[in-house]
């Protein structure tokens, strides 16, 4: 729909006892051409500096932009906060998660630790040998 038609459709909206707006206090465009008479109008140049000159600027010091934008190193607070609490949880809590976290493929799951056999002390000491040779071989 165009917007004439639209604006015409409006007025026979419009409650009769209203009257009409005199052409000059009208808000909208005054005719097909002005909207693209809006555009091409340049703007009035505000008041103010004019930034072409040098007058009134400060001049920025290169390292100290530089130094600005360096990337700060936090270890040392953040070595700090993490030696600051010094909770450990339980093992059997932590073997939970870590437990939880893992997959349920078998090839996610760490191998089974087989406890170790300590070797036996021998219940026989030197003396009970030095004794079995003297018995056995009959060495004096």
């Amino acid at each position: 729909m165009s917007a004439s038609l639209l604006r015409r459709g409006l007025e026979l909206l419009e409650p009769s006892g209203r009257e009409k707006v005199p052409p000059g206090l009208q808000r909208g465009r005054a005719g097909p051409r002005a909207a693209g008479a809006a555009r091409r109008r340049k703007r009035a140049p505000e008041p103010g500096r004019n930034k072409a000159t040098v007058k009134g600027r400060v001049v920025k010091s290169a390292i100290e932009e530089y130094h600005k934008k360096k990337p700060v190193n936090h270890l040392r607070e953040n070595l700090q906060y993490m030696l600051k609490a010094r909770l450990v949880a339980d093992k059997a809590v932590t073997e939970k998660v870590l437990a939880q976290n893992r997959g349920r493929k078998s090839k996610d799951q760490p191998p089974e630790k087989t406890e170790k056999k300590k070797p036996k002390g021998t219940v026989f000491t030197e003396e009970d040998f030095r004794k079995f040779e003297r018995e056995y071989f009959g060495i004096p």
